[in-house]
């Protein structure tokens, strides 16, 4: 009898997975935060205070070199979906890849001795490289929650686990980042303006070698990823398609479509803010933002924690629409808020960040149904073009959400520092960082909040699809 949840069981591929494997298919997004949170957080600003590039230069090259690596998504799944080996389709680019990516990350925040013109070069083939790194690995990576399980609740309950561990990862960048800045750059100078003495870390040391160390300890978690899974849900295959066909059917899939857009939209409202936080605790409040990423990440780690029985509730559809809708809300208000009203920063962080838990889960976990749609209605396999296919919504999403932060810094007319030392902003340049924080996200949140009341796949669709592709396996398995 099939229940009235989302949860379609009888499928064996649909079994229960362990705690064990979850956790350790989660620590694969752990690893990846390392280097994602780096980027949303931190990049513009050591590109900016740092490294010396201009952010208006910055902002071109985050649009060209994401826009560029989008399409290099589908490719990268459309290559997994190919891929035969002992170990599976999968699971092999997460050893294949952990060293690349490792290495890339690492060249991105090194600051060679060269012109202006040389390091703006440096920059592009750095940060395209380390971004086709990632596509590599993590295309494969969310692909694999596609063949973990074939219940759809199974897998919001694997991406739970998922974005719990990524989200610790992302405290680990929030948190210690600063302060491994500080001690990594411990060789300070002083400088002498003729009145007083200031002190600056060398935060291009500083920078570098704390990459090195999320790096390496990136490198051992995809291994503990590869280790502790399994590819167990096995394609129809019916029909053979080609690579042209499959883009094709993609691209006229109207789940997928949706969820195209809900994630463009989602992105750049995240870059948005994400890019903005540093600029806005270090010049409009004066403060440091760790401990304000932290909180927001704690709440978010228990709004995920409640997905699972809220999608069981309202379902994916009506449940993404809710929250992003809340965390909308609580984004607005920040733009009402003096450097002094810290208490209320921190109090619509939580709120926000605990109705916005959900989303990432949901997000890739609606992927996975999205895959099985396409298996249902074209009798083949393309669970890694679909996620190569999502992960291009994260780079045009990033790719538009990265620049918008530094171009508006350079409309606003943002003042770079001066030797490593902060100048004094302007009214016009404070009130850009703060709607980047508050009304520029709102938005585009509003936006993907509408795109998703598109989305096709109810619960009642999900539960016969499933039924359908299971009748379909054991014809084949028995034929």
């Amino acid at each position: 009898m099939v229940n009235s949840s989302d949860s379609f069981s009888s499928d064996p591929a649909a079994e229960r997975l362990t705690v064990r494997e979850k956790i350790g298919y989660g620590l694969g997004d752990t690893a990846s935060n390392l280097y994602w949170k780096l980027f949303e957080y931190f990049q513009l600003i050591f590109y900016t205070d740092v490294f010396g590039i201009t952010p208006a230069a910055a902002g071109t090259m985050f649009f060209v070199t994401k826009l560029f690596d989008a399409f290099n998504d589908p490719l990268i799944g459309l290559l997994a979906d190919r891929t035969r080996t002992a170990w599976g389709r999968f699971r092999p680019y997460l050893i294949w890849m952990a060293i690349p990516f490792a290495l890339t990350g690492m060249l991105t925040f090194y600051t060679p001795d060269l012109s202006p013109g040389g390091k703006l070069i440096y920059a592009y083939i750095t940060y395209a490289a380390v971004f086709i790194a990632y596509t590599a690995i993590n295309v494969p990576y969310s692909a694999l929650m596609g063949v973990i399980s074939a219940d759809p609740v199974e897998r919001t309950s694997v991406s739970t686990w998922r974005f719990v561990l990524a989200f610790c990862g992302a405290i680990v960048v929030q948190k210690f980042t600063e302060p491994l800045v500080a001690w990594f750059g411990g060789t300070e100078k002083q400088i002498i303006d003729g009145v007083s003495t200031i002190v600056v870390i060398d935060k291009q040391a500083g920078f570098f070698w704390t990459v090195v160390a999320y790096a390496l300890v990136a490198v051992v978690l995809f291994a503990i990823t590869f280790l502790t899974t399994r590819e167990r849900v096995e394609p129809v295959e019916n029909s053979e398609g080609t690579w042209k066909t499959d883009l094709i059917d993609v691209i006229k899939n109207r789940p997928w479509l949706v969820m195209f857009a809900f994630g463009v939209t989602q992105l750049i409202a995240g870059w948005t803010r994400g890019s903005a936080t540093a600029f806005y605790f270090s010049y409009y409040v004066h403060a440091s933002f760790g401990d304000f990423l932290v909180v927001g990440s704690l709440a978010c780690i228990c709004g995920m924690l409640v997905t699972r029985p809220l999608r069981e509730l309202l379902g994916a559809k009506w449940l993404m629409v809710l929250v992003t809708t809340i965390v909308a809300l609580c984004t607005v208000p920040v733009w009402f808020l003096g450097p002094e009203e810290i208490e209320w920063m921190y109090a619509l962080q939580v709120a926000g960040s605990f109705a916005g838990g959900p989303i990432a889960v949901l997000t890739w976990a609606m992927y996975a149904d999205v895959a099985d749609y396409h298996e249902w209605k074209h009798d083949r396999s393309a669970t890694g073009l679909v996620f190569g296919a999502a992960a291009l919504s994260q780079k045009f999403g990033g790719a538009i959400g990265g620049a918008i932060p530094a171009w508006c810094l350079y409309f606003f007319g943002f003042v770079q520092p001066v030797d490593g030392v902060a100048q004094v902003q302007s009214d016009a340049t404070l009130t850009g960082i703060v709607a980047m924080m508050s009304l520029i996200p709102a938005a585009f949140l509003l936006l993907s909040a509408i795109a998703m009341l598109s989305y096709p796949l109810d619960r009642k669709f999900l539960r016969q699809m499933h039924t359908d592709l299971n009748s379909r396996k054991q014809t084949v398995a028995s034929g």
